[in-house]
Parts: structure tokens; C-alpha cells; sequence
């Protein structure tokens, strides 16, 4: 991934508030020359989690995506993607040079998976599903009874993340004046509108204290 020093953020906080907030990703691996990618629900594993901890995720395969992957000892490419969206050339001030662009966040994480046992599969299974079912109304809770079936057809992994490079683009490399017209251009109504992506340039303007 191209390193850009104005969009770089190497503090695992901002690598764990990714993850909680965007938890799908895409697990990239690769045997006997062959690449493999999946896409799965992942969630931080909370007892390593707190500030200064390991940084690892907990998540699963359905079989026979575990074949395909062959997990056996190599590192595994973990992708969260943030919120991104298109940034017209036309919002820059006058002056600047004129580029399409995208703003986006993404993390790329790096380890070896570990294979959790049969009952500790069923307890990330259960917090998976707890997670997900929070904001429903008659939220559905995972019975041994069904879920132990269910988990049989999965593999439960924990992946410590080694080392990450992580990509805010945020206008950060523009004028701030630029950067402005961005966020406001993102909070008009039409087709390029999206709050949630200027609050997130907000929120990267803030970290770098401007």
C-alpha cells in the first residue's frame, strides 16, 4: 500500500476504533502461489484490547474456506475499510492542483491465525452473534442447542496483529481552506452527499490537532 506521510496513523487506538466501528474484513492469504481472499465479520478480542495490549482479532471461516486458506503457520493480510467516497477537483480553492481523488480510511493488518478450540469457537460464534443483534428490536440469542451444530461448520480464529499500515486520506495533504470546502461540499444535499465521511475528516482534523 502507497505510504503517504500525510495520511499515515500509526497508533493502534485509531486500528482498534477501525475495527470496531467498520467489523467486516477481508483475510488475504496465500499457498503454493495461489491467493485466497474471504470476507467475514471480525471483533477485537476485548480482554487484549485495552490501551497498550495486544492488538488481535477474533472472527471464523466456514469450512471449507479453512482448506482454501490453509492456515499453517503463515501470515494472513487482514483489510478493514472504512467509509470512502469520491472528492471532486472543483471543491479546491483556486490554485491547488486539480486531481480526482477518493477519501478513505483502511487498515492493512498482518499475523498468523491461530485455530481456537471447538468451545472457543462457540464463544466467539456467541459474541458475533450478541454483537451483531444489539440494536434489534427481538434480538436473537445463539442456543447451545443450535449453535454448537452451527459452529461445527465453522473454524474459530484468533489473529494477534504483528504490525499494520493504515491509510486516513482526508484531504490532509490540502489547504485548510480546501479541506473546508470539502467537508462542506460532503454535507450538501445531492449525489456526492455524505455527513458520515465529513465527520470522519473532522474527526482526522481533530487528531492532528488543527
Amino acid at each position: 500500500m502507497l505510504r503517504n506521510p500525510h495520511h499515515v496513523d500509526d497508533d493502534p487506538e485509531m486500528v482498534r476504533e477501525l475495527i470496531r466501528e467498520f467489523p467486516w474484513a477481508i483475510i488475504v492469504s496465500s499457498h503454493d502461489g495461489a491467493m485466497v481472499a474471504s470476507h467475514y465479520p471480525v471483533l477485537l478480542d476485548e480482554e487484549t484490547a485495552s490501551e497498550g495490549g495486544d492488538l488481535a482479532v477474533v472472527t471464523h471461516v466456514g469450512r471449507p474456506d479453512d482448506k482454501n486458506h490453509v492456515f499453517d503457520g503463515s501470515e494472513v493480510l487482514l483489510i478493514i475499510q472504512g467509509r470512502h467516497g469520491y472528492i471532486s477537483p472543483s471543491w479546491y480553492e483556486p490554485g491547488t492542483t486539480p486531481a480526482p481523488t477518493w477519501n478513505f480510511s483502511v487498515v492493512h493488518a498482518y499475523g498468523v491465525p491461530e485455530i481456537v478450540d471447538p468451545d472457543e469457537n462457540f464463544r466467539v460464534l456467541t459474541r458475533l452473534v450478541a454483537h451483531f443483534e444489539q440494536h434489534v428490536d427481538d434480538p436473537m440469542y445463539l442456543d447451545p442447542e443450535v449453535g454448537r451444530p452451527l459452529s461445527r461448520g465453522t473454524v474459530g480464529l484468533r489473529i494477534p496483529i504483528t504490525r499494520f499500515q493504515t491509510q486516513i486520506k482526508m484531504s490532509l495533504d490540502k489547504d485548510p481552506q480546501s479541506r473546508q470546502n470539502v467537508i462542506d461540499h460532503l454535507r450538501q444535499p445531492g449525489h456526492y452527499q455524505d455527513p458520515a465521511l465529513a465527520d470522519d475528516m473532522e474527526r482526522a482534523r481533530a487528531r492532528r490537532g488543527e
